[in-house]
């Protein structure tokens, strides 16, 4: 199941004028209210418009994994290209299916559907 940082929570989509940050702070809200999370892997892939760079990755718990990438984290890759938004998430049953999906977005044939997916946002 595909949902983007754009989602519809119901009553109307984020308006593609709000900040990347709010668009963010209104995909967890859906993720929340949905309960989507809950014993699911998540294969997700983050944008740093300011310094044009994507992150991929995948977690068990999305919510508190983007406050790491974004507040919490000391150290990484991430640390340096702040602030992320998520513009892609897919959600998974087992942590193996998520880890194959994560390292087909980390390869190079993905490089195009990502730009794409960054081109729609």
């Amino acid at each position: 199941e595909l949902i983007s940082a754009a989602a519809d929570t119901g009553s109307s989509p984020v308006p593609a004028t709000r900040k990347a940050s709010e668009k963010s702070e209104a995909f967890f809200i859906y993720i929340y209210e949905q309960k989507a999370f809950m014993n699911e892997f998540v294969v997700y892939i983050l944008y740093s418009e300011k310094f044009h760079k994507t992150y991929t990755g995948f977690t068990s718990s999305i919510i508190e994994r983007f406050n790491f990438h974004n507040k919490l984290g000391t150290k990484g890759h991430t640390l340096k290209f702040r602030p992320w938004t998520v513009i892609y998430v897919e959600f998974f049953n087992s942590k193996l299916e998520a880890m194959k999906r994560e390292k087909y977005f980390k390869s190079g044939v993905s490089r195009e559907r990502i730009q794409k997916i960054i081109n729609n946002k």
